[in-house]
């Protein structure tokens, strides 16, 4: 200020000390004839490098003190307020500005017409709160409303045979499909009550099944009879879902992070514009992705993974993992092209290959033989067949004498560039065990449940 007029002075400092968007025309257009007096944290170090400095020490001490808070760790809910018991009408003509006539809390009277009809108090005096959702939750399990029992149990049928004994998870109205074995799905739903819905029991009874454990192979004349397979002749081949493919690649390269709850798992653009696990930082003019380590919180398991609308993961995304625009009943099982791109180009599907590869190089020593006996064993839980053997063996023999020719020598590499900042080079051997640990990982027994 003292660079100025004394008369300026006065005038300059109410300006510049009155909020943006209270400033008069006249304040507006004072500071603007003199821009030298808009200081702010951004250009304090042309005049005063000291108290900018200051405040960089500042933001440092902010930050640390910041990362000592605890984490909110809680679920955001509806509560009922107590002594409020709401009043709900039926809009006339779906105007919520005209509410007619009261209606009483209970079911949908479409579905009642042959069950025991549903009576909901409108107050629980035993409760602090109108008790209608406990009451109404118990009517759906009190084992007079089968619809319940038998949606879940076809939800748990089509998890396990990949698809329902209702073809239409989401729809079992007039305008959804009929069942194709009406009296298994009711004798499901009997049972699954009858043993106090017990979801791991019901688990266990249809895994133990003889249809659930049934040969996929193919019988001409049953395909020619049942080419849909409605009949459960065989067990149908049934792709992993999305996340349970993520999370088998890292369990199989032995990166998986099994530790439970804590908050989501960022995502971010890569350089490619690709969605992938990490904190979104960019820098420069150009605002390109900076990668930061996240402490091995990466390779947690895939639903603790932030879910975001713009943002899908990519590689989930490729293997049909639900958008979150809309309702997903049923999830679907494409194969198309980018999924076989996703697992040869994918940099995660890269980096866990490798590590898959160290993972081998650790347990197994030098000895070719134990790294394919152990690498099949880790991938599809047997060991490796005769054929499959001599196939790695010679895969791996062929890999490394191409890789040994590309490999620059270590004067050529010293002539390249500052060694100093030269990424390490895995060696012709590493590099072709990577290649063959990322062709296990992209194999179709590895994605497929047979």
């Amino acid at each position: 200020m003292e660079k100025f007029d004394a008369a300026l002075r006065e005038p300059l400092r109410t300006a510049y000390d009155t909020a943006v968007d209270k400033r008069t025309d006249e304040q507006k257009k004072l500071l603007a004839d003199n821009p030298s007096v808009n200081i702010n944290a951004g250009v304090l170090y042309q005049y005063n490098a000291k108290a900018a400095d200051d405040l960089k020490a500042m933001d440092a001490k902010i930050a640390e003190i910041r990362g000592r808070k605890p984490a909110e760790d809680f679920i955001s809910v509806l509560t009922e307020p107590a002594d409020h018991l709401p009043v709900t009408y039926v809009f006339h003509r779906g105007d919520y500005h005209q509410p007619k006539d009261p209606v009483a809390p209970s079911g949908l009277s479409v579905l009642g017409r042959n069950a025991i009809p549903m009576e909901i108090p409108s107050d629980d005096p035993t409760l602090a709160t109108s008790g209608r959702r406990l009451a109404f939750a118990r009517w759906l399990t009190s084992g007079t409303n089968a619809l319940v029992a038998r949606v879940l149990v076809n939800r748990v049928w089509m998890h396990h045979f990949g698809h329902g004994l209702v073809g239409t998870p989401a729809d079992f109205g007039a305008m959804g499909e009929r069942p194709s074995h009406p009296e298994l799905l009711d004798w499901l739903a009997r049972d699954f009550m009858d043993h106090g819905w017990k979801l791991k029991r019901l688990h266990k009874l249809i895994m133990t099944s003889t249809a659930y454990r049934q040969s996929s192979l193919r019988d001409p004349s049953s395909e020619r009879r049942d080419p849909e397979n409605r009949l459960y002749w065989r067990k149908s081949v049934q792709r992993l879902d999305a996340e349970a493919i993520r999370d088998t690649v890292l369990a199989v390269s032995g990166s998986l992070n099994d530790k439970m709850f804590g908050p989501p798992i960022p995502v971010r653009p890569d350089v490619h514009g690709q969605i992938v696990v990490g904190e979104d930082k960019t820098e420069g003019d150009n605002k390109m992705p900076v990668e930061s380590s996240l402490n091995g919180e990466e390779f947690r398991r895939s639903i603790y993974i932030q879910a975001r609308r713009s943002r899908p993961l990519a590689v989930l995304h490729a293997f049909d993992a639900p958008v979150m625009e809309v309702n997903c009943e049923r999830r679907q099982s494409s194969t198309v092209a980018t999924q076989s791109l996703m697992l040869m180009n994918s940099a995660f599907l890269l980096d866990q290959a490798a590590r898959f590869a160290t993972r081998l190089q650790r347990e197994a020593g030098d000895d070719r033989d134990q790294m394919v006996t152990r690498a099949w064993q880790l991938a599809f839980g047997r060991t490796p067949t005769a054929s499959e053997r001599s196939e790695a063996s010679a895969f791996l023999d062929k890999q490394i004498a191409y890789l040994a020719a590309k490999t620059p020598s270590p004067d050529d590499q010293a002539k390249s560039g500052d060694p100093a900042k030269a990424k390490p080079t895995p060696t012709p051997e590493q590099q072709a065990l990577t290649n063959l640990c990322q062709a296990l990982l992209s194999a179709n027994e590895l994605l497929y449940l047979d």
